[in-house]
C-alpha cells in the first residue's frame, strides 16, 4: 500500500505551443554552470550537491511539452487531465502495463478542445494496440466528434476508424461527480474564451484542483458561486499563470491569467499548496525565474497586509511548476 492517497505528476507545462529550449541556449546554461562550479570546486563542493543548489532556470528548465497531468492514488487507479505533448511521455511509461499488452484502460479528461491540449493523442500508443479501451470525458458535447477532426487526413496519416483500441466517449455533467474506481472527479467552469472545465480530484480525503487555461474573470466567492467548491481547502491547485499581471491587463479574453491572481484565490480559499504553469511559449527560462520573485515578493506584500491590519493570514506552499514535478498528496 502507498503512503500517499493521490499522486500528481506534470507531465507538460507549456502553454498554446511546445516549446523545447533550443540547443544553443542549453549549451550556455553549460558554460555559465561549469565557470560557476570552478570556485565552488575550490571549497570543496560535491558536484551533485552544486548542481542541486543551482536555480532551475539555470539547469534542466521548467520544460516544454504542452499540458498533460497524470494522477495515480494509492491503490494504482489512474486518471489523465489533458493530451497536450506531455501525453506522449505517460504513453512511453504505460507500455509496461496491461495498456501495452493490449488488455488495459485508461481513462482521458479533457478541459477543453483547443490543439495545445489535444496534440498529445494522435501519438498515445496505447490507443493503436487492439484490445485496450480508452475511455475520453469531457462537459462539451464537442467529446463525440472531436476524434473526427484530430484523426483526419491530410492531417494526419490515420482515421478514426483505423485506430486499435475501443475507445468509450464521455460526455459529462457540469459539476456532477464521477468516479473511475477510487477516484473522484467533479468538473466546475473555468473563464475561457471557448468553454473550458476545470477539474476538482478527489481520493481518501486528498484533494487537487486543476484550474489550466483560465482567466479568473470571476474573483469573488459570489462571482464563483456553484464553480467555488472547485478551490475551497483544496492541498493542490494547479493553476494557470502564463502571463504577467500587466500582460494580464493587455491581453483581455485570451483566456489566461497571472501567479498573483491565483495566490489571492489561494490564499483566501484556504489552499494548501498552488503550482503555477500553462507557462508562456515565448518566455524563456529566464523569464519565469523574473516571474517567480515577482510572486514571492506579492506573496510577502499579502502577509505584511494581513498584519498591518491585524487579519490572520492563511500561508500556503507555491512553486513555479516544471515537467516531470511530482506531488504527493495525503
Amino acid at each position: 500500500m502507498n503512503e500517499f492517497n493521490l499522486k500528481v505528476h506534470l507531465r507538460g507545462v507549456r502553454g498554446s505551443i511546445s516549446s523545447p529550449i533550443h540547443p544553443t541556449v542549453i549549451d550556455q546554461k553549460i558554460v555559465d554552470t561549469v565557470k560557476a562550479y570552478e570556485s565552488a570546486a575550490s571549497e570543496g563542493a560535491e558536484i551533485e550537491d552544486f548542481v542541486n543548489g543551482l536555480h532551475r532556470s539555470a539547469r534542466g528548465g521548467y520544460g516544454g511539452c504542452t499540458a498533460c497531468t497524470e494522477i495515480v492514488s494509492k491503490n494504482g487507479s489512474r486518471v489523465i487531465i489533458d493530451a497536450g505533448s506531455g501525453l506522449k511521455n505517460v504513453a512511453t511509461s504505460l507500455m509496461s502495463t496491461d495498456l501495452g499488452k493490449g488488455c488495459g484502460e485508461a481513462h482521458i479528461f479533457l478541459t477543453h478542445f483547443h490543439w495545445d491540449h489535444l496534440v498529445g493523442l494522435p501519438f498515445f500508443i496505447p490507443i493503436f494496440i487492439p484490445g485496450n479501451k480508452i475511455h475520453i470525458y469531457a462537459v462539451q458535447d464537442t467529446v463525440n466528434t472531436f476524434l473526427d477532426h484530430l484523426f483526419c487526413k491530410p492531417f494526419f496519416p490515420l482515421e478514426k476508424k483505423d485506430l486499435g483500441a475501443e475507445i468509450i466517449l464521455h460526455q459529462l455533467e457540469p459539476r456532477k461527480s464521477y468516479e473511475v474506481d477510487d477516484i473522484k472527479l467533479t468538473p466546475y467552469q473555468l473563464d475561457h474564451p471557448d468553454p473550458c472545465w476545470g477539474y476538482r480530484v478527489e481520493a481518501y480525503g486528498s484533494s487537487y484542483a486543476h484550474c489550466v487555461d483560465t482567466e479568473c474573470t470571476r474573483m469573488s466567492k459570489a462571482e464563483l458561486g456553484e464553480d467555488l467548491p472547485l478551490y475551497e481547502e483544496a492541498d493542490l491547485l494547479l493553476f494557470d499563470a502564463q502571463y504577467s499581471l500587466q500582460e494580464v491587463t493587455n491581453r483581455i479574453n485570451w483566456g489566461h491569467s497571472a501567479s498573483s491572481i491565483g495566490m489571492d484565490i489561494a490564499v483566501r480559499e484556504k489552499v494548501k499548496r498552488i503550482i503555477f504553469v500553462h507557462h508562456d511559449p515565448y518566455a524563456p527560462d529566464t523569464a519565469l525565474k523574473d516571474q517567480e520573485k515577482k510572486c514571492l515578493k506579492y506573496y510577502k506584500l499579502l502577509k505584511k497586509q494581513a498584519d498591518r491590519h491585524g487579519e490572520s493570514f492563511h500561508e500556503l506552499e507555491w512553486e513555479y511548476g516544471h515537467e516531470g514535478l511530482e506531488i504527493e498528496l495525503g
